[in-house]
């Protein structure tokens, strides 16, 4: 058995910690083993932690249970994702209160370049199907993942046109490995290890309890690069994970329908609030998102023969190194300050060196 794997396990299972504490922890400690050889005063001392947290870590002795899920997940062949290994989806790092240790199946790239999440209301109108269809359908050339929750409605739509256009599809779900929410959804499940994957972060023996749902949908929204909005009222789950993209800067598109079907009344809200973008089809969405094949130009071999600044060459240096880089991670690499860094990207975007894509992320041109 992995000891580490065990610890790993372990860490999720104990009460009242939760992600938030588990990723101070983790960041501190560098590993889960680590953490329990930690003495209580060290673990007690991090800010956010506490005495209490520390007692129920060093307290805590249900390895048995621990054992068992880690046979589980080797007798079924479940990877599993710790919040620091190099396979865990990184988008997911940069949420506040990213899973501690996913569960995965599949074969489906959880960090490819292309990620985008499909919600929407249960009880779809035939428009709703419509969009959904399309817009998948528009997008199998672009090589995107397609995320939602495995749930009827929109989210089952989306995951079936998924199939039926090639495109690698991941259901997250709501509760544990060991069985299926919904039940009818099985062979659909089946079809999606296939191409694509199932992904959680609940243990065996969870159940697809209410309060699971709103912890599934914050994978939904965060591991994906932006959330689109087919279908919803004004309150329920879907408006919840849209909430939950917008939180954390992911980019959100809303589906309008007409003002007086309730079922597009969440998107119309959303739409009227500036929180998402009004989509109506997959080339905006191309375009948005800084997808569209850009022809080369005199323009970027012109840039080859600007003469930058110190800044402005620091902030292309950074920017060579990562394709779509975020402006918080240009400050804190840059070593520059913030006026600074605004100032040499104004430039460079005037000199047609760089251009900013959705979700205030910058790239060479």
């Amino acid at each position: 058995m992995q000891e580490e794997l065990l610890y790993q396990v372990a860490l999720t299972m104990i009460p009242e910690l939760g992600a938030v504490k588990a990723k101070i922890l983790t960041e501190h400690f560098g590993n889960a083993s680590a953490i329990f050889q930690a003495k209580k005063k060290e673990i007690s001392g991090l800010e956010g932690i506490g005495e209490l947290n520390a007692r129920r870590l060093k307290e805590w002795n249900n390895f048995s249970e621990a054992e068992a899920e880690v046979i589980f997940t080797e007798q079924h062949h479940i990877q599993t994702l710790f919040i620091s290994d190099k396979d865990y989806p990184q988008r997911l790092l940069h949420c506040y209160d990213p899973p501690t240790l996913l569960y995965y199946r599949g074969n489906a790239n959880l960090n490819s370049s292309r990620i985008l999440s499909i919600i929407g209301t249960r009880n779809h109108t035939e428009y709703g199907k419509q969009v959904t269809e399309q817009l998948v359908q528009s997008l199998q050339s672009q090589q995107v993942i397609i995320v939602s929750g495995l749930a009827f409605g929109i989210d089952a739509i989306a995951h079936k046109a998924s199939l039926q256009n090639h495109l690698p599809t991941i259901g997250v779900l709501a509760h544990g490995m060991d069985t299926l929410y919904p039940a009818q959804h099985k062979s659909l499940a089946k079809e999606m290890l296939r191409e694509g994957g199932l992904l959680t972060e609940f243990r065996k023996n969870s159940k697809p309890d209410k309060h699971n749902f709103p912890k599934r949908n914050r994978i939904v929204a965060g591991m994906a690069d932006a959330t689109i909005v087919i279908e919803t009222a004004v309150k329920g789950g879907s408006m919840i994970t849209a909430e939950l993209a917008y939180n954390y800067n992911r980019d959100l598109f809303a589906i309008p329908g007409k003002i007086t079907d309730a079922k597009s009344s969440g998107c119309l809200k959303l739409i009227s609030q500036n929180k998402a973008i009004l989509l109506t089809g997959a080339e905006q969405l191309v375009e948005l998102m800084g997808w569209e094949e850009k022809k080369k130009n005199s323009k970027k071999q012109k840039a080859l023969f600007i003469e930058l600044s110190v800044e402005e060459r620091v902030i292309v240096n950074l920017l060579n190194e990562e394709k779509g880089t975020p402006i918080d991670t240009l400050y804190i690499k840059s070593g520059l300050s913030s006026s600074s860094v605004a100032a040499a990207i104004l430039n460079l975007e005037i000199q047609n060196v760089i251009c900013s894509l959705p979700g205030k992320m910058y790239t060479l041109l």
